[in-house]
């Protein structure tokens, strides 16, 4: 369990609040807003209403005691850079804030962020893996380079095994789990024989993934 400090409750912090109680860390939310603090009292451990941007109100927090600290202001930046910089100045220990352009990640990193969040850019890139393709069900990007796709599989690939289709010499991908009926099997063997109805985890270069796509 970690102790979280999360500064801004629009909708992606209340979200975000959400997830962290269902993880069961211990969240302190802080809103300028009373509205939004009174509504996210069932979703934190604690919640305060106060300005980020006061270096006294900062300093009452005692940041240093929060494992990671969540700058989730989006609609005002110039708060939410400063917010980050007193976060930092008074000695957090990772500092987490969202962007909303590729010009405020810039600065947020040059100004106390360890790193950024940047929703709408994140959620517009997985969108368009996953929708312009019909056999990509979900998309995970590990860097700019390399990724893990779930897809069906490939109907050459039916009622063959792993070592027969030589996965990884052909095609360059690693196969990381099969799911069938709901239910996720880490690692096939080998001699797993692919089926019709199984969709496929699989991990490669984004080059080598579009050409598996489209076999």
């Amino acid at each position: 369990m970690k102790s979280v400090l999360l500064i801004g409750l629009g909708r992606f912090g209340r979200h975000m609040a959400a997830k962290l109680q269902e993880l069961h860390h211990e969240v302190l939310a802080v809103d300028k807003n009373e509205e939004r603090v009174n509504d996210a009292l069932d979703l934190v451990t604690h919640a305060q209403i106060g300005d980020s941007t006061s270096e006294a109100f900062i300093a009452s927090l005692g940041v240093r005691n929060f494992d990671l600290c969540v700058v989730a202001i989006g609609d005002d930046f110039q708060s939410s850079l400063e917010t980050t910089a007193l976060l930092k100045e008074q000695g957090a220990r990772f500092v987490l804030s969202r962007a909303a352009r590729d010009v405020h990640a810039k600065f947020l990193l040059r100004n106390g962020a360890d790193d950024v969040i940047y929703p709408e850019k994140q959620m517009a890139l997985w969108s368009a893996v996953r929708y312009s393709s019909d056999n990509v069900f979900d998309y995970i990007e590990l860097t700019p380079e390399h990724a893990i796709y779930e897809t069906q599989v490939p109907e050459p690939w039916v009622g063959k095994t792993i070592v027969q289709l030589a996965v990884r010499q052909k095609y360059h991908i690693s196969i990381l789990a099969i799911k069938r009926s709901g239910r996720l099997e880490p690692l096939p063997g080998p001699d797993h024989t692919f089926q019709r109805d199984e969709t496929l985890l699989a991990l490669g270069s984004n080059r080598d993934m579009q050409k598996f796509l489209h076999l």
